[in-house]
């Protein structure tokens, strides 16, 4: 059985949608943590789909796993 490579989903408004800078991080939205790419995948689709009409909300995958061990090369 492979270590599962945890992936975190979360998401809030943005003053410029190219950029990482949430505005209020008090309210971000943790969608939660994932133990592989596809189902974090799963998870920001679904969150990004209920914000689709508020341009200034975005959902990001964080790499969890990367920052744990960055000396690993497996990827999901």
């Amino acid at each position: 059985m492979s270590k599962p490579l945890l992936h975190l989903v979360f998401g809030g408004e943005v003053d410029d949608p190219q950029t990482l800078d949430f505005n209020d991080l008090d309210n971000i939205h943790v969608v939660g943590i994932f133990p592989d790419h596809a189902s974090a995948l799963d998870a920001w689709r679904s969150a990004s789909q209920i914000h689709v009409d508020n341009a200034r909300m975005k959902y990001v995958i964080v790499h969890l796993h990367r920052l744990l061990d960055p000396e690993a090369t497996q990827e999901a």
